[in-house]
């Protein structure tokens, strides 16, 4: 062999001893169908169960993670998948999961005119799943300071938007603690949550990716509203429904005070409370 063909040689060689890799550091995996839940599927979890999955700090995390990224050493790859207790552990990993086809997509969600802002306020408010909840905070070390956190919301089912927005809530939550001192919150959505502004290539702050902060008093949903409120929240989130009653899960809402929206260059709108329920997302 000639000698300028010797290094050609050895990196190839090098190449066939590696030619299978394993990648230590994911936090990644695949996800069967077998892991989403079928619908009645936790109906038979008890309520003295279901908590329990909930605060199993350890057994909980480490059936759902693969085995990598918690830093055990698994020689068969079969465990990554079985537990010491086969009826709890799947669906333990699977309280928080649902078939995707419980959702009603929408179709063909175009956001409005910026012009328009009450208009392109309510689609925000409608299309947005989730949105961030400022308080003032309870908790000692910073009482009287601003607190924020994430929730699950909904204005109404994808066909039927009110502008009003639910939240179902817990009062192990600190936020909602805060609540019962101060009911008045700001809760803000941001359209970078959908597609929109990354495919116009537009960054959060960009004021063009429109925010939205509705101002207001977080109150607890009425009987003669707690069916609707309902309906909006968990058809939105399914999985909702399998949530354990033992966390005295309730619905409140947010009585609104003040609108504020910025959907463009050059300043912000706030825009009058009649013109925000006039207008529709659709």
């Amino acid at each position: 062999m000639k000698s300028r063909y010797l290094p050609l040689a050895i990196f190839a060689s090098f190449l066939c001893l590696c030619q299978t890799y394993t990648l230590r550091n994911s936090v990644s995996w695949a996800v069967s169908s077998n892991d989403v839940v079928v619908e009645g599927e936790l109906d038979a979890i008890s309520e003295e169960v279901a908590p329990a999955l909930l605060v199993d700090n350890g057994g909980l995390w480490k059936q759902a993670y693969p085995s990598q990224v918690l830093g055990d050493v698994v020689e068969n790859p079969k465990e990554l998948i079985k537990s010491e207790n086969e009826n709890v552990a799947p669906l333990s990993s699977r309280l928080f999961s649902y078939r995707m086809e419980e959702i009603k997509e929408s179709t063909n969600a175009i956001p409005p005119p910026h012009q328009e802002t009450a208009r392109t306020a309510r689609y925000i408010a409608h299309y947005s799943d989730w949105g961030h909840l400022s308080t003032i905070s309870t908790q000692d070390k910073i009482k009287g300071l601003p607190f924020g956190n994430i929730f699950s919301v909904s204005d109404g089912p994808l066909d039927n938007s009110t502008g009003i927005i639910y939240f179902y809530v817990t009062p192990m939550d600190n936020t909602v603690s805060d609540l019962k001192s101060n009911p008045y919150a700001s809760l803000t959505f941001s359209e970078a949550e959908g597609d929109f502004c990354r495919q116009m290539i537009y960054d959060p702050e960009d004021p063009r990716c429109a925010r939205l902060t509705l101002t207001g008093k977080m109150v607890e949903v009425g009987p003669e509203e707690l069916e609707f409120a309902k309906d909006a929240v968990f058809s939105r989130h399914p999985v909702m429904k399998k949530w354990p009653v033992g966390h005295k899960w309730f619905f409140m809402k947010l009585e609104l005070v003040q609108i504020w929206l910025q959907d463009w260059i050059g300043g912000v709108s706030l825009i009058p409370l009649e013109e925000y329920f006039k207008a529709t997302p659709f």
